[in-house]
């Protein structure tokens, strides 16, 4: 018996998950290095975003902060993992994965920057209408994205949610008083607001600037291509401007997360409670004081008796 060796390396050179079928190719040879990762380093450079997601996770269970802030690490986690499906397999579907949460989470942290009353639950009006907009924003959104598929259009609706978020930041920090909650909607001591808009504007900056090398990517692909050819790899993996993209946004996003956490918990609670460390001096979270500890176990005490 003969074995067809011809057949056997057609059967390895095929695209494992066929053609591709997204709207959107980069820079990256496709399956270049594996019949079943269509965009290595593009894959791979998404574990940046769920390494940040995990551990912005661990702060909110660490410092027992309420329940929607571990939402939204949730879903960063969720865009992590769904850009790395999308960019193993270039299929449509994973594009949605990938697409589709990046607008879900970035409304629903703008929606949480809107919810400025005291609480965290969704009794009040105001809170509950925020969230009920939030929700039907993102449904329209599906919608008019299945019928008008051009990826332009995703991106110029995310850009408009991050533009707001940004403004809305600007807002309350600007219209706060670092003295007293009389002489402004919001009270903010003057070295929490410095410290939130260096978070903040680092983030921002770093997530601009991932967007920078991702469009060079675009536009020099061909001339970066020889680059990489001519430099050999592993070290033409340096020159995947996509995956630079994915590193920059994981990194600025986490930034912007944690500085917006501790705008809303301030302003929704007393900045008294919490503060801003620093792991390795250059890695930010949140943590209780040791007044915000005490506010926290008072809680805990009054629900057991309450039950």
């Amino acid at each position: 018996m003969t074995v067809n060796t011809s057949s056997l390396h057609d059967i390895w050179d095929a695209q494992f998950w066929g053609p591709v079928t997204a709207t959107l190719d980069w820079c990256e040879a496709n399956y270049q290095f594996s019949r079943y990762i269509a965009e290595l380093v593009n894959t791979v450079s998404n574990f940046i975003t769920l390494a940040f997601a995990v551990y912005g996770a661990s702060i909110v269970n660490s410092a027992q902060l309420p329940g929607r802030y571990i939402t939204g690490w949730i879903g960063f986690a969720l865009v992590g993992l769904g850009s790395f499906i999308f960019h193993a397999t270039l299929r449509y579907s994973a594009q949605l994965m990938d697409e589709l949460p990046m607008i879900y989470v970035a409304s629903y942290c703008c929606a949480v920057l809107f919810d400025t009353q005291p609480g965290y639950d969704l009794t009040n009006i105001k809170t509950k209408s925020i969230f009920i907009l939030s929700a039907v924003f993102n449904v329209l959104f599906t919608w008019s994205y299945a019928v008008y598929r051009n990826p332009i259009y995703h991106q110029a609706v995310f850009a408009s949610i991050m533009f707001t978020t940004a403004f809305r930041t600007y807002h309350i920090l600007s219209s706060s008083d670092p003295v007293s909650r009389t002489a402004a909607k919001y009270h903010i001591p003057l070295h929490c607001k410095k410290t939130v808009a260096s978070l903040f504007l680092t983030g921002a900056f770093t997530f601009a600037f991932g967007f920078f090398v991702w469009n060079l990517d675009n536009i020099f692909c061909g001339t970066v291509t020889r680059w990489k050819h001519g430099l050999g790899w592993p070290v033409a993996f340096l020159l995947e401007g996509h995956s630079w993209w994915h590193i920059f946004t994981a990194a600025g996003t986490y930034l912007m997360l944690i500085g917006n956490t501790c705008t809303t918990l301030g302003v929704k609670d007393d900045f008294a409670n919490y503060k801003i460390t620093y792991k390795w001096g250059v890695l930010p979270g949140i943590e209780r004081t040791a007044k915000g500890r005490s506010a926290i176990q008072h809680t805990q005490r009054d629900s057991k008796k309450v039950l």
